[in-house]
């Protein structure tokens, strides 16, 4: 006799609240759990229910992750924002990237990409920005504290989240304000992303967990 109390979905797919931005239809969500299913990915974590967010993506260590992520989106129907350079979304791919989730910011702008991006969570009531800290799928000396600010500006709170390839497992973190601190932003990161596997587990190192010193 089977365990009620068991979810049925193998995917362990997390339910999604009113607050949260959704994207998509049935059909991407179909087919996003369908490639999850059949590369053996599952989910861990709750999405938290709140309208506007900072999501960390880290280790990036393959061009697979970005893809994957985008598979995970269409699986959960979420809608998350990313930032390009804006002649990069405005050029003849524009389309395309804007409906991926393509945000264009323009670094020359007096008031930097910090409070740029900070505009576009202060002038839209849902809007959940993904960014990647390292940067690069290289082994960083250490991480860019770009979400951080971003987080302090807009006064909103930032969720990690891992693609662990060890287990195939897509993990979901719970909300930290950045009210508490760069510091304790951090060590909390290093304590979620401490038993996380990238897909080349060299190109990733809990010590890149630190800002630069002139970012202190």
């Amino acid at each position: 006799m089977s365990n009620p109390s068991l979810k049925a979905d193998p995917l362990n797919a997390p339910d999604l609240g009113d607050q949260i931005p959704r994207w998509g239809n049935r059909f991407m969500r179909w087919l996003g759990r369908g490639i999850l299913r059949l590369l053996g990915w599952r989910f861990t974590g709750t999405v938290p229910n709140l309208p506007k967010m900072v999501l960390i993506g880290a280790p990036h260590t393959s061009n697979w992750d970005f893809p994957l992520a985008m598979v995970a989106l269409f699986a959960l129907n979420v809608r998350v924002y990313w930032l390009g350079k804006h002649t990069f979304v405005n050029g003849p791919l524009k389309p395309l990237l804007l409906w991926m989730g393509g945000v264009a910011v323009d670094r020359r702008a007096a008031h930097g990409v910090v409070g740029e991006t900070a505009v576009q969570f202060q002038t839209r009531q849902q809007f959940l920005l993904g960014l990647s800290p390292e940067g690069t799928r290289r082994l960083v000396p250490h991480w860019r504290m770009g979400f951080f600010y971003i987080a302090q500006v807009a006064n909103v709170p930032i969720v990690p989240v891992a693609l662990d390839f060890g287990c195939k497992m897509i993990r979901i973190g719970h909300p930290i304000w950045p009210v508490v601190g760069e510091t304790a932003v951090l060590d909390q990161m290093k304590i979620f992303y401490s038993d996380v596997r990238g897909r080349h587990p060299d190109q990733f190192s809990l010590e890149t967990i630190r800002p630069r010193l002139r970012d202190r």
